[in-house]
């Protein structure tokens, strides 16, 4: 299908800000998965984007903007077309081998408890495929939702304990659970399309696990599936902050205030809401 995206990222200062360093990870890259068919990033404020990407071949750009300014406001969007390859990524460009994604990252770390119940969980499996179907339908059935869908990450421990999770931690969890196991897995940030509700608090995010004679396939442990063709994939990371779409710094600017404004339509069609 082809879905058109437009994602807002807006910060008002009550003492304005001096200058904003800002890195965005925030243009997808062309997969057997997906096509990118236009896309644009402007800036509300005078700067220069430079274009680059990253260790993980993420396409980064990164920008200055010198103040005074009481506002900002990052316009991301276009029009991507997407393809259902049953969770399987292909054509991506990999630039690391998959075993680097055994490494534990600060947000997916694992304690005594998660890792009991990925071998639990996992106990009946005896392929690789199949345990990480485990994983994806148990932690499903244990880990709801957090209701505070713009809550900060805790971390894969914090979300295992609290037993609900925002996006981010879900995906943590899944991540810490396979790589005990002793299999890759990276966490991606992107969109999922959903027709019921076009206006989104903020960037969605799942898991990639390694399966040898597949290679990267996804899982998304808050819906119970691997991704398909409403799932638009943005950066790859050992965790979130790595993939994470807009990180920055600034001087000045106290009392900052960021809202997120994420809008998704299936090309063709006009919301009712």
């Amino acid at each position: 299908m082809r879905i058109q995206i437009k994602h807002a990222t807006i910060y008002r200062y009550a003492v304005p800000a001096k200058s904003v360093v800002q890195m965005l990870r925030m243009t997808p890259r062309n997969h057997d998965g997906q096509h990118v068919v236009n896309w644009r990033i402007d800036v509300s404020v005078d700067c220069r984007l430079q274009q680059a990407e990253d260790a993980f071949g993420n396409i980064t750009h990164t920008f200055t903007a010198l103040g005074p300014f009481e506002e900002l406001i990052i316009h991301v969007g276009g029009e991507v077309e997407t393809f259902d390859t049953a969770g399987v990524v292909r054509g991506s460009l990999e630039r690391f081998p998959p075993d680097l994604f055994l490494r534990e990252a600060g947000l997916t770390a694992s304690d005594e408890a998660l890792r009991q119940y990925a071998v639990e969980a996992t106990a009946q499996e005896t392929n690789t495929l199949d345990k990480l179907h485990a994983l994806l339908h148990g932690l499903h059935g244990l880990l709801a939702p957090d209701a505070d869908f713009r809550a900060q990450a805790q971390g894969a421990t914090a979300a295992f304990a609290a037993r609900k999770a925002v996006v981010p931690d879900a995906a943590h969890v899944f991540i810490a659970a396979a790589r005990h196991l002793g299999i890759p897995a990276r966490y991606v940030s992107g969109y999922r399309f959903d027709p019921d509700q076009p206006a989104q608090p903020r960037a969605y995010a799942w898991a990639e696990s390694y399966v040898d004679g597949l290679g990267w396939v996804g899982f998304d442990p808050l819906h119970d599936t691997c991704p398909d063709d409403r799932y638009i994939r943005l950066a790859v990371g050992l965790d979130q902050l790595g993939a994470q779409p807009v990180r920055g710094a600034r001087l000045g600017g106290d009392g900052e205030a960021m809202d997120v404004v994420i809008r998704l339509l299936q090309a063709g069609f006009q919301s009712q809401s």
